[in-house]
């Protein structure tokens, strides 16, 4: 079932053409990678998937993104980034304990009932893979988490609210290969109940975790297959060319 429906969607801020037309289609329970070297257009990709780009004063668009067969730009903001809920590179928690940083999007949601916050903070935390390591530690400043745990204590955040997708820019970006590997176990375990686009750097990451793969270059999508077939046999020289380490 198809989640996302992307068609021939441009971007440009000013003059300068982020995305050319590009068209794709994100299903359901799936994990799509996207990779491509720097200003291939893949975090503007990934950010127009719940509308970031429009902070920006010199956005432009045109084509359509829609969820559910829904245009997400006739949704209300507020609804669409609950639906679809992004991590960042860098993991952000809040200046407030492990169990409030999870809670807090659930309670800006209108939930107050304690232990209906306490039940969708404890399930959150599950799926990011960190409840055992913080259940006896949740009135502790978030702040004295390790990288690696702040960054599944964000997965959790945006868990908590119930998305249906999850974007990740570059997730593992300053994670060490131990909890880079925690963290990939998370997103294949969450693509059960959540559809997952995960930019990434790492060609690697991409062949571990990735149903699909799409590959961007100078803001064009060159083209989007099965990861294997992406990594084995690739249509176009410019993945293989990529992937090989030729450039980027």
């Amino acid at each position: 079932m198809v989640k996302l429906d992307i068609d021939k969607l441009q971007i440009r801020f000013d003059k300068i053409i982020a995305l050319k037309e590009v068209t794709l289609q994100v299903m359901a329970n799936e994990i799509l990678s996207i990779i491509g070297p720097a200003n291939s257009g893949k975090t503007t990709f990934l950010r127009m998937l719940n509308r970031l780009n429009q902070l920006e004063s010199n956005f432009h668009m045109s084509g359509s993104v829609k969820l559910d067969a829904e245009d997400i730009n006739l949704m209300n903001i507020e609804l669409l980034r609950k639906r679809i809920g992004m991590v960042f590179a860098l993991p952000l928690p809040l200046p407030l304990s492990i169990f409030d940083n999870v809670a807090y999007g659930v309670r800006m949601h209108g939930t107050r009932d304690k232990k209906t916050v306490a039940r969708r903070v404890e399930q959150a935390l599950k799926k990011a893979v960190i409840w055992d390591e913080v259940k006896d530690r949740l009135r502790e400043s978030a702040f004295k988490l390790s990288g690696g745990q702040q960054q599944r204590l964000c997965i959790a955040r945006t868990l908590a609210v119930e998305p249906e997708v999850i974007l990740f820019d570059e997730p593992c970006s300053g994670l060490d290969p131990i909890s880079t590997a925690k963290v990939e176990d998370a997103m294949v375990q969450l693509k059960k109940n959540y559809t997952i686009v995960l930019v990434t750097n790492n060609v690697k990451q991409a062949a571990r975790v990735g149903d699909r793969t799409a590959f961007f270059l100078s803001g064009e999508l060159v083209e989007i297959d099965k990861t294997e077939k992406i990594f084995t046999a690739p249509r176009d020289k410019r993945t293989d060319g990529y992937i090989r380490g030729k450039f980027g």
